[in-house]
């Protein structure tokens, strides 16, 4: 039987967070991962800035492009593009992103065990038994990182009615010189291009990842709709493409963070932004946030689970209640939708990007403010 302090199952941007920042408080981490790092990850790969500065180290060897400048589309007729000095969003893939990050953990002391399944978790005298495809391991914490089907949280006790999950379509597609060179040149969001959500063309090295995502509720056109957004994109030759789908926790689970010294983060805790389904910079700051709690708690459980549940209350709930609100009252209604972008549409993408950026929070007023500007809209 190995023995650890932390336990941590799952080695995406919000495991490995927590490793490293665990690692570096001089505690006894490990990771246990169920497939073999570097692996393919499904995900858009959009680091935005306030994820990216949280990071305590360089990560420019796995961007594989930068954009300081965004473009927010709707329709043919309305365009809104924001800049900022530093780059809004850079581009990873995830398989590259994730083993640099668990490298730096490892580096530190954290060990990694791979092609290690969780099948079964115990409670027992002074932490959790974790029953595992490489044999029993023993932790006073577990940190549940495992994503947004969560085993872990399963295991635990908590309930998936808690929270909501959208659907979301992702094509990594290989097109002819022609089009990568237009379309490589800007980062953009469609709004509309599907019905109460958005579509996504993000440039990589050398193809597209292209994407779609309901927002409000599952749309059994996903696929359908993907497949009119490339064509709205203009592209004459496909060479090569991969389908890819997959959910995302728009909601935060309602029934807690911490139960019997399991703490949830990222997608396990439903931690992705509702408005625009981004996850990467809340996954990166809520495994700091649970490593943080545990490493002041000196052992403490009771004291780690309070301090966690308390800073989660005071940071990241407030931010993710706001935008729900938002999510709702935004993609509702396509009339809204088009007043808002068609009257403030520029300041609502400079307001979107100083989020991005980590320069401003969610108003907390917002969603009043907004209903004032609506008042006699017809819906």
């Amino acid at each position: 039987m190995s023995q650890y302090s932390v336990a941590i199952v799952g080695s995406g941007p919000s495991g490995a967070s927590a490793a490293f920042h665990l690692a570096k408080a001089g505690i006894k981490t490990v990771i246990l991962e169920k497939e073999i790092l570097p692996r393919y990850k499904v995900c858009g790969g959009g680091l935005v800035y306030r994820g990216r500065k949280e990071m305590p180290f360089d990560v420019s060897d796995v961007v594989d492009i930068e954009f300081n400048k965004i473009d927010v589309y709707m329709g043919k007729n309305l365009h809104f593009q924001t800049e900022r000095e530093e780059p809004i969003v850079s581009l990873v893939m995830r398989d590259a992103f994730d083993k640099l990050i668990v490298d730096k953990a490892k580096e530190l002391g954290v060990d990694l065990i791979q092609n290690c399944k969780v099948q079964k978790i115990n409670k027992v005298a002074n932490g959790i038994e974790l029953d595992t495809t490489h044999g029993i391991v023993k932790a006073q914490f577990v940190i549940a990182a495992d994503g947004v089907y969560s085993q872990v949280a399963k295991m635990a006790g908590w309930k998936e009615e808690t929270r909501n999950l959208i659907p979301a379509l992702e094509y990594e597609i290989e097109v002819n010189d022609a089009d990568f060179e237009r379309l490589s040149k800007e980062i953009r969001f469609d709004i509309d291009a599907i019905p109460a959500g958005y579509g996504w063309c993000f440039p990589k090295k050398n193809h597209l990842s292209i994407g779609v995502g309901a927002i409000l509720k599952d749309d059994q056109k996903i696929k359908e709709y993907c497949a009119e957004y490339i064509k709205f994109l203009g592209i004459e030759e496909i060479i090569s493409i991969e389908k890819h789908g997959y959910q995302i926790p728009v909601t935060p689970r309602l029934d807690g963070f911490v139960k019997d010294n399991v703490f949830l983060i990222g997608d396990a805790a439903g931690f992705a932004d509702p408005l625009t389904a981004e996850g990467i910079s809340n996954a990166i700051l809520s495994g700091k946030l649970a490593a943080e709690a545990i490493a002041s708690s000196e052992g403490n459980s009771e004291k780690a689970a309070k301090m966690y549940t308390d800073i989660i209350e005071n940071t990241i709930m407030p931010e993710l209640l706001t935008s729900m609100k938002l999510a709702r009252l935004f993609y509702g209604s396509k009339v809204v939708r088009k007043f808002l972008l068609k009257k403030y549409g520029q300041r609502f993408s400079e307001a979107l990007t100083d989020i991005f950026m980590g320069e401003k929070n969610y108003p907390k007023d917002v969603n009043e403010k907004l209903k004032e500007k609506l008042k006699g809209l017809v819906f």
